[in-house]
């Protein structure tokens, strides 16, 4: 190999070495690095390893020297904590499946030292959530924004889980046509906000139920409701976080609740049938107020069963509400 091509192979392999190999913990002293670049095939003494350093220095690296212990990479595209950051949002993400956040994280892994790899899975605690089931919400995302960019309607398949956990279709699989305005995460998951032209109105679709995304050269129509629409709303349909004590309680639903029931527990959740046009579940969760809220919410559809404490806890709930409605009640005072 002529001696400028070695030369450049060095100094390649001199700085994977050190942004793979090193960190402020795991420094590689002059002796080290020798050893590393010639099991790697290529001649390096200690001088010229010295003098490949100061040459990356010069051209903007941060190399570090701890005297006594040897050379690592400092300043980096993004820092441990950062890092941390990064994956936590990425495997915390309802909307992202996990084998799409196994990849992302092990990109991010790339971005750093391999010591500092292993304390970024460390940080993954939250794996046990419940993630999105549909793998192709990522790209899902990717082709609505460069339809929006290029001012084109969109067209998808929408589907929900009935009661055997299976995807049904809506619309009688006919294609949905909209024209795409906004994405906007709420509640942990992401909602295409677009234009219906058939019905005139703005309205909002589950990223993760919707497949088949393909872009049309119609242009996008409601441009002007649009810009009236108040987008803000959207974000303030969170789903309040209430601490409780945590108990496994029991639902009795009716079958066209099942696509609810697996939208907040997740597909692994056991649906019993029971009579003719009901199931049973079994589900852990934090028994509070906003609980409650949730299960009233959806009307006679599901009923609280058991445990005990959580069924007396729910009339609690309903009576004090009753009493604020009441005769009595601070809505029929006044004149």
């Amino acid at each position: 190999m002529p001696k400028t091509n070695h030369q450049k192979a060095k100094l390649l392999a001199l700085l994977r070495l050190l942004f793979y190999e090193s960190d402020e913990r795991h420094p590689l002293s002059g002796p080290r690095l020798v050893q590393m670049l010639r099991a790697q095939g290529i001649a390096a003494e200690r001088k010229s390893v010295y003098d490949d350093l100061e040459v990356l220095r010069g051209r903007g690296y941060d190399i570090q020297l701890e005297r006594g212990r040897g050379y690592f990479l400092g300043g980096r595209l993004f820092q441990l904590a950062e890092l941390k950051l990064l994956v936590d949002a990425v495997q915390s993400s309802k909307f992202i499946t996990g084998r799409k956040s196994a990849e992302l994280i092990s990109k991010l892994e790339q971005l750093t030292s391999r010591a500092q790899a292993s304390g970024l899975q460390r940080q993954v605690f939250v794996a046990g959530r419940v993630k999105s089931m549909n793998e192709s919400v990522y790209y899902n995302i990717d082709a609505i924004h460069e339809a929006i960019g290029e001012n084109r309607q969109i067209t998808f398949s929408y589907f929900r889980y009935n009661v055997r956990r299976e995807k049904e279709l809506r619309h009688n699989g006919r294609l949905y046509r909209v024209s795409p305005y906004a994405l906007l995460r709420s509640d942990e998951n992401y909602y295409l906000i677009a234009y219906d032209s058939r019905s005139g109105e703005i309205r909002h679709y589950r990223v993760d139920k919707m497949s088949g995304i393909g872009r049309t050269e119609r242009p996008r129509d409601g441009m002007e409701a649009y810009r009236t629409f108040d987008l803000a709303r959207y974000a303030q349909l969170q789903f309040g976080m209430f601490r409780g004590p945590e108990q496994t309680v029991t639902l009795r639903c009716r079958d066209e609740m099942a696509d609810v029931i697996i939208d907040r527990f997740g597909k692994e959740i056991a649906l019993v049938p029971e009579e003719e046009g009901w199931f049973t579940c079994a589900v852990n969760v934090m028994v509070s107020p906003q609980f409650y809220g949730w299960l009233f919410g959806l009307g006679g559809g599901v009923q609280l069963t058991a445990p005990r404490s959580a069924v007396e806890g729910m009339r609690r709930q309903l009576g004090a509400a009753a009493a604020l409605y009441g005769p009595q009640g601070a809505g029929e005072s006044g004149g």
